[in-house]
């Protein structure tokens, strides 16, 4: 089965009447459909940007991301402090173009006229950064709650590191960052404590250096303030196995 024009979806995606051939083809054809679907997304949060709502500004990641899908030379985004509307709009400049190139090498015959070309790639742009931007996992804002140093235990001479209690969207979670020197059997484990360590639950699994853990809802982080990072041996047991190797009390920056 033939497909529809990335041009005509982008085109329909914008309001253009299909014809009835065009919609006997998205009525069978699924793919199409959310093809279709996907940039009207992509159209309505273009729009959104005209009346007025605020804008959240994209981290520099987010751009170069977009500048190397699409192969750009490095331009302003990303360099230094200047992420924001400047940058954004180089880039957008950029990748309207990258854009433009892209639909015209996709483009088969048409009874368009080649303005809509432009049009189509405008679509792209926004989807191409929607997408983007969600595929990072930062859309929400994060708000800092409380944070902690955590200060090394006896045992573990020279271990240090630093955990943020973090709201995002109405969720909590605990990022932490450890530097230490460990071994290479066991494992690492993030924990929450109460002030008197008389109860505790455990986040996860410390990966590396870094990482982010989501926080139960029903956990009351009024009583849970402590942030625990252990040593853990493979032996079956998920209580906490005393040997702490950095320890803090999270408190409101």
């Amino acid at each position: 089965m033939s497909h529809l024009d990335p041009e005509v979806a982008a085109l329909l995606a914008m309001g253009e009447q299909a014809s009835e051939d065009e919609q006997r083809h998205l009525d069978d054809c699924a793919e199409c459909a959310a093809e279709v679907a996907s940039f009207t997304r992509a159209v309505a949060a273009g729009r959104a940007t005209r009346i007025g709502a605020e804008l959240l500004t994209p981290p520099d990641r987010v751009w170069e991301s977009i500048r190397s899908e699409l192969d750009l030379p490095d331009g302003q985004a990303g360099e230094g402090t200047d992420s924001g509307p400047s940058a954004a709009s180089a880039v957008t400049a950029d990748v309207s173009s990258a854009a433009a190139r892209h639909v015209a090498r996709r483009r088969r015959v048409s009874r368009r006229p080649v303005f809509f070309v432009t049009a189509g790639a405008a679509v792209a742009v926004v989807a191409i950064i929607a997408g983007v931007w969600m595929s990072g996992g930062i859309v929400p804002r994060a708000e800092v709650i409380s944070e902690a140093r955590l200060d090394g235990f006896p045992t573990w001479a020279g271990a240090q590191g630093e955990a943020m209690l973090e709201r995002v969207d109405g969720h909590d979670r605990v990022v932490v960052d450890l530097t230490a020197s460990l071994p290479d059997d066991g494992y690492r484990e993030v924990w929450l404590l109460t002030s008197d360590a008389s109860d505790l639950i455990s986040l996860g699994v410390l990966d590396g250096d870094t990482g982010t853990f989501d926080i139960p809802d029903d956990v009351d982080l009024r009583r849970f303030t402590v942030v625990d990072i252990s040593q853990e041996t493979v032996d079956g047991d998920p209580a906490h196995s005393g040997d702490s190797i950095v320890r803090g009390t999270l408190a409101a920056p």
